[in-house]
């Protein structure tokens, strides 16, 4: 297995497996993909701003009129109805799609809880593989999902306004992926930014290595 995956900021990857170009969650919070081409899919995990930019998804699009455009259903409601950019289709849990070389599972479903005064909303978790190996990839969105599958690579929610960091390890620990790297990081400065990462690094399973990727400039994960 071979990827190269591009961190925008925050939640926003770019993921280029098996030939295939998959782009999630472009957020306010993120910075660089808005030029981007080349665009097979872009995939969007729920309705809050830092992961979908409203404003910056014309653009977007129209740069990758070939791309097919998946979100959770409320998202996906909401674009259709507002007309906003493209055809959205609605990502179900349990559905799984096929985009060029690339096998797409939907699991998952529900927003973490932020609080409880505060309305739950969709929030899928996107897994990325093949036949021989169906989750390579895992992006949970802003939730705490844990697959039956095993993950290899897994975009690791660092902090958020729902989590507390030891909800964070033990997140980690569950789903035990090969490597895993941080995502849902705009929140922090440097000094929280370095505590979050040692202890991910220091407290996560010993089968799990944790990297931080570059910023906008492409890494490959072998």
């Amino acid at each position: 297995m071979s990827m190269q995956i591009t961190h925008f900021g925050h939640s926003c990857i770019l993921v280029e497996l098996n030939g295939t170009t998959v782009l999630f969650d472009p957020g306010n919070f993120s910075h660089g993909f808005t030029g981007v081409t080349g665009i097979d899919a872009i995939l969007i995990t729920h309705q809050h701003p830092d992961h979908v930019d409203v404003a910056a998804l014309p653009d977007l699009v129209a740069g990758n009129p070939e791309a097919a455009l998946y979100a959770d259903p409320q998202t996906t409601r909401q674009l259709n109805e507002d007309d906003v950019a493209g055809t959205w289709t609605a990502a179900q849990p349990g559905d799984e799609f096929t985009i060029g070389g690339i096998t797409t599972r939907i699991a998952g479903g529900t927003h973490a809880v932020i609080h409880p005064d505060i309305p739950t909303i969709d929030n899928v978790a996107y897994l990325l593989g093949d036949e021989s190996n169906p989750a390579q990839l895992m992006h949970p969105g802003d939730s705490l999902f844990v697959p039956e599958e095993k993950v290899d690579v897994l975009a690791m929610p660092t902090m958020a306004p729902w989590m507390k960091i030891s909800e964070a390890i033990d997140y980690l620990r569950a789903v035990k992926p090969r490597l895993s790297f941080p995502i849902h990081n705009a929140l922090l400065v440097e000094a929280g930014l370095k505590m979050h990462y040692g202890r991910f690094s220091e407290m996560s399973d010993a089968a799990t290595d944790f990297f931080v990727l570059p910023d906008q400039d492409a890494l490959e994960v072998t």
